[in-house]
């Protein structure tokens, strides 16, 4: 087929995200996306919310779509043609997003991972945080509710923060102790937040020098968009006397694994005709 659709649908702990990709002689191109936040409602139905929002932004039809790949926690939807690992939707969409990146720095309400790759997308090497919340989505959220403030003014309050407060990077209960402790003694929002940012941050470049990840290096999920620990993992990358790299966010960014299905099932959904194809003549 010369031109076709596919879409891909990221399910993860606080949101659900839905892209809708249009292919043309083999080139993609992103025509649509949506974010739809979760919270306390059934992740199915959001994650249909979000692809029946991308089709009519689109103004297309489920029918239209030839594959619809998730990712994520959405191995379940009962609309979705077929699943992919997180690991490797990310990769392809920052791949996609950011061509020359050879690392990715996922960053999710639940978890942060580090993947190494190549040019193809194919994912190398590969680093989790622990089980300690710190340095995730969630363990941030939680922050900025401490400090009575919207997650929209997290990153430009610790940009603009001239100095940070130092928080605990040792886990995620006593980074909040820290919080709350630093909100009594009146220590500015912003020098909180930075310090916060930090403390993620420094875990982060660890993580990457773990996974001997080298050049340029993609940051995706949730956090991908947050300005201030964009800011603080500059500052930990230059402090680090490693081998140099270079973070780079794409506006699309906490699309990555939801870009990365649909990329990856316009793959399997040709692999599928061709192999049907196959069939028929061998009958």
């Amino acid at each position: 087929m010369k031109t076709m659709m596919t879409a891909g649908v990221d399910v993860g702990t606080s949101a659900a995200k839905a892209v809708l990709v249009k292919w043309e002689d083999g080139t993609p191109t992103l025509v649509a996306h949506h974010r739809e936040k979760i919270h306390r409602r059934d992740p199915g139905q959001v994650a249909l919310v979000a692809f029946e929002t991308v089709l009519e932004k689109a103004k297309a039809t489920a029918k239209q779509i030839a594959y619809v790949a998730s990712t994520g926690e959405g191995d379940e939807l009962s609309f979705r043609d077929g699943h992919f690992y997180g690991m490797t939707t990310h990769a392809r969409g920052a791949t996609f997003l950011v061509p020359q990146s050879r690392a990715v720095v996922d960053i999710g309400a639940l978890h942060a991972r580090v993947m190494v790759t190549d040019a193809t997308s194919r994912v190398l090497r590969s680093k989790m945080t622990s089980q300690c919340a710190a340095g995730t989505g969630q363990f941030l959220e939680n922050i900025a509710r401490y400090l009575g403030i919207r997650s929209d003014e997290v990153g430009p309050l610790s940009v603009a923060a001239t100095r940070s407060e130092t928080c605990s990077g040792i886990c995620a209960v006593l980074s909040e102790t820290d919080v709350i402790n630093m909100v009594s003694r009146g220590v500015a929002k912003g020098e909180i937040l930075r310090g916060v940012h930090d403390s993620v941050a420094q875990r982060l470049a660890r993580l990457l020098r773990s996974a001997d990840a080298e050049g340029t290096v993609a940051l995706t999920g949730g956090l991908a968009a947050d300005s201030g620990l964009q800011a603080a993992m500059d500052r930990a990358l230059v402090a680090d006397k490693g081998r140099p790299l270079k973070l780079v966010s794409h506006p699309l960014s906490p699309f990555a694994g939801a870009l990365g299905a649909a990329l990856w099932g316009q793959h399997r959904y040709l692999k599928l005709q061709q192999r049907d194809a196959q069939a028929g003549a061998a009958a």
